[in-house]
């Protein structure tokens, strides 16, 4: 499957989504564009978007290999074995790990701005990315996410690897994917438009889920009165 762009592979995850209608749904992107993926979802559900902001921790010889990630609360995940392979140091790990962190701060103040977290506890959690190669982040932020105990924890994603997929189901209660394609070689194959999304777009993006949902609140009709008068 090749999707033209990220909205479109939203709109089709969002369709695979619709039976959390009613069940008061939290949808939570890694950004930046995991997000555009998530705005198609959390509209179609009338659930709120905020973001979850694991960072991976690169090969010193290669930015696009992962060798682990960082949770958003510090948590560090690596992959031993290619750390052996490669030879990676400790005091690079520690180095990387703390610019990634400082990252995450970075970009959580700014998307959220004075906005407090969402809770977690006791939700359905879907947590979006727009594809999944290795896995890292998506790890790093689903055992992050689970540390906070939601109802329900289900990973949606438009593409995925097969392999690294077998490995994150383990993680989550649900997994819902459009498309996992042998041979994968990186998310951005499976897109026409695979254009880098910017700072100010995941802010527009969530400030209008934010507006929507909170709207879709407002008009909720609210529980009915028994035995009250009718109206004249």
């Amino acid at each position: 499957m090749l999707f033209t762009d990220r909205h479109e592979a939203g709109e089709a995850l969002a369709s695979r989504l619709i039976g959390l209608i009613g069940q008061n749904p939290l949808v939570l992107a890694i950004p930046r564009g995991g997000v555009v993926v998530a705005a198609p979802v959390a509209r179609r559900l009338a659930a709120p978007l905020d973001v979850v902001v694991p960072r991976k921790i690169p090969s010193p010889h290669n930015e696009e290999l992962a060798v682990g990630a960082v949770a958003e609360d510090g948590t560090i995940y690596l992959d031993e074995t290619l750390v052996a392979y490669l030879g990676v140091t400790q005091e690079y790990l520690r180095r990387e790990a703390a610019r990634q962190i400082e990252e995450i701060q970075r970009r959580t103040r700014l998307y959220r701005r004075s906005r407090p977290a969402q809770e977690i506890r006791g939700r359905t959690v879907i947590l979006v990315d727009d594809g999944v190669a290795t896995g890292y982040t998506v790890l790093a932020a689903l055992r992050y996410l689970r540390r906070q105990q939601p109802r329900q924890l289900v990973l949606a994603i438009p593409v995925a690897s097969p392999d690294t997929l077998l490995k994150l189901r383990e993680e989550a209660d649900k997994v819902v994917v459009v498309s996992s394609p042998e041979p994968f070689y990186a998310v951005g194959q499976f897109y026409r438009d695979f254009t880098q999304t910017t700072d100010e777009q995941v802010i527009e993006l969530l400030d209008e889920g934010l507006r929507g949902s909170e709207a879709h609140s407002r008009s909720e009709p609210g529980p009915e009165i028994q035995g009250a008068a009718p109206r004249k």
